[in-house]
């Protein structure tokens, strides 16, 4: 009867022995599993970060473009301006003389 016992008691601590050794060994293959899924997110999210700036990127030279053509048709329109004001005079001093003689 005693050797039963001990028989049971080693076959006790095997058993949980093998049910510890079992349940860590899940533990760590489901932790790589979600470190790589996790690490598959993080990627994805950082590349969608990268098309994200470089799109920003894109919008901010357009937007420097349309900054240089605004400046560029301001100019032109003042210098429109400047002529016509010139022109104006011009046939100002036309008129006049017409109506002298």
């Amino acid at each position: 009867m005693e050797q039963i016992s001990w028989i049971s008691i080693i076959i006790g601590i095997i058993v949980g022995v093998g049910g510890f050794a079992l349940a860590y060994f899940s533990f760590i293959r489901t932790k790589k599993k979600e470190d790589m899924a996790d690490g598959a997110s993080v990627a994805v999210i950082t590349s969608d970060i990268g098309y994200v700036k470089s799109g920003i990127e894109g919008i901010n030279q357009k937007l420097e473009k349309q900054d240089e053509r605004h400046i560029q048709i301001v100019e032109r329109l003042c210098n429109a301006e400047m002529k016509i004001d010139s022109a104006h005079k011009r046939i100002d001093e036309v008129i006049e003389t017409i109506q002298e003689k």
